[in-house]
């Protein structure tokens, strides 16, 4: 398979973002992708980004989210999926990072998991749109996709990003996400996926 080619198309193919995935691609800050990627999971783009938006308004570091009101948070970040533990989440995640690490947000996925609610998803969109360093964030999007084309065999997310690290150009790991997170989004959709306007269809085994 000619990964480089469908990598190419799909940037070729210009395709909309969500206003989210926009959002986290100005981010220039780790705690910016950490924070907001805590967010974002199990909730749609459509509710995360207002939400995003809301949070900042409240501080912008973690001594100012160590001492945040809960419920002041709770409130500004619903109605994301579990709104109030997130709240909770963010607010001690942000304590830990004052109190052990400086302030300053960890660069490597081993120290990022240490943390309540923070998976290799979250750790790997971290080193890669926080740091700028070569990481493989895969989501529901990135897996479903990889494994739709036949690019990977795989039954987890995990496994994906495993087998992604061991085939994959690393000169594709920090933007892959992003590619097939707005394809999945746009064309390549968990349920009915639009193949007759796929911009790779002819390289996918449609693996469904």
């Amino acid at each position: 398979m000619n990964i480089e080619k469908i990598v190419q198309m799909l940037k070729d193919a210009n395709q909309p973002q969500s206003d989210f995935v926009k959002l986290m691609d100005t981010f220039n800050d780790p705690y910016f992708v950490l924070i907001s990627c805590i967010l974002s999971l199990r909730t749609n783009d459509k509710t995360t980004y207002p939400a995003t938006l809301r949070m900042f308004e409240l501080g912008k570091t973690p001594q100012e989210f160590a001492k945040a009101d809960v419920n002041e948070l709770t409130q500004a970040i619903f109605p994301v999926g579990f709104y109030k533990n997130k709240a909770e989440q963010i607010i001690e995640l942000s304590k830990i990072l004052v109190e052990k690490y400086n302030s300053k947000t960890p660069d490597t996925i081993e120290e990022l998991v240490k943390f309540k609610g923070v998976g290799r998803k979250t750790a790997n969109l971290v080193i890669a749109r926080g740091f700028h360093k070569p990481a493989i964030c895969v989501d529901i999007h990135v897996h479903r996709i990889f494994n739709r084309l036949g690019y990977v065999k795989t039954t987890t997310p995990e496994e994906t990003e495993f087998a992604l690290r061991a085939k994959l150009p690393k000169e594709f790991w920090i933007e892959i996400n992003t590619l097939l997170v707005t394809h999945g989004q746009n064309v390549c959709k968990p349920i009915k996926p639009l193949c007759s306007i796929c911009p790779i269809e002819k390289y996918c085994e449609k693996r469904l």
